[in-house]
């Protein structure tokens, strides 16, 4: 058997980097010695927290940049690429680790409340969605994602259930499956391995967002064999253990990080 490859020196990517899931894997990575190109969308009312976390970062000795753009604009993102064929010529990415969370949460059918709009629709696949596409498209296309790059997608069970005010997003989890498992296909040839990372219910700014959150954090809770919520901590340690291998065989697949969560709830 290869022995693993070490993070150290390696870039990761990550889309959606501010908090939750994403905050937790630059942490992680970066402890291990990977340089950090975080993008992620926020008022300038939480730079101070941003610069914080990326000072974070930089202590354990790598590179680490923040870009506070819009992930789904494409100007923003060829920009964002030509830096990082800048900083990552010699090696590539890595990791490219898709956690964005940016979508409407309001119900189909409302007749006494407001409907979600077409325009909703639309920008909350575009986010949650369609940008895996470009991102990967780009980062392929300018020869950044080489033999034993991994590209993760975070989804969650909303992919099958259905939470009133969760429909947008749902279908959003449900075309960034089918874009992850046709760019494993389409990516195997070339040694880069794509998969959807499905979290258990986790504390995050995202899942607070969500009307209906209280009930759903209840009742993992009380049903994960655990005894606790998944944290993004758990989803951090398993990005950095299933990228530090070399191997492609493992890809199309949505691997569940959740403590068998969905075994019992």
């Amino acid at each position: 058997m290869p022995e693993p490859t070490e993070l150290k020196g390696q870039w990761a990517l990550i889309l959606g980097a501010s908090s939750g899931m994403g905050a937790a894997c630059a942490r992680v990575l970066a402890a291990q010695g990977a340089n950090i190109i975080g993008v992620h969308f926020d008022t300038a009312a939480a730079q101070p927290g941003i610069d914080a976390l990326v000072a974070e970062l930089q202590g354990h000795g790598v590179t680490a940049e923040y870009c506070n753009i819009n992930a789904a604009n494409a100007k923003a993102r060829a920009e964002t690429v030509a830096r990082i064929e800048g900083l990552a010529a010699g090696t590539g990415v890595r990791i490219l680790l898709h956690s964005l969370a940016f979508g409407t949460l309001l119900p189909y059918i409302a007749p006494e409340g407001e409907a979600i709009t077409a325009r909703q629709i639309a920008m909350t696949l575009d986010v949650m969605a369609n940008s895996l596409v470009y991102w990967t498209q780009d980062l392929h296309a300018a020869g950044l994602l080489r033999d034993g790059a991994k590209v993760y997608a975070m989804t969650s069970a909303g992919d099958l259930r259905v939470t009133s005010s969760y429909g947008a997003v749902s279908a959003a989890k449900c075309a960034l499956a089918a874009h992850a498992r046709q760019l494993a296909v389409e990516l195997a040839p070339h040694g880069v391995a794509v998969n959807l990372l499905r979290a258990g219910v986790t504390v995050t700014p995202s899942l607070e967002r969500i009307p209906e959150h209280r009930e759903l954090i209840d009742k993992a809770r009380s049903g994960n064999p655990h005894g606790r919520l998944t944290t993004p901590e758990d989803v951090a340690e398993f990005v950095a253990l299933l990228s530090r291998t070399d191997s492609a065989w493992m890809t199309g697949n949505v691997i569940g990080i959740d403590g068998g969560e969905a075994l019992t709830t």
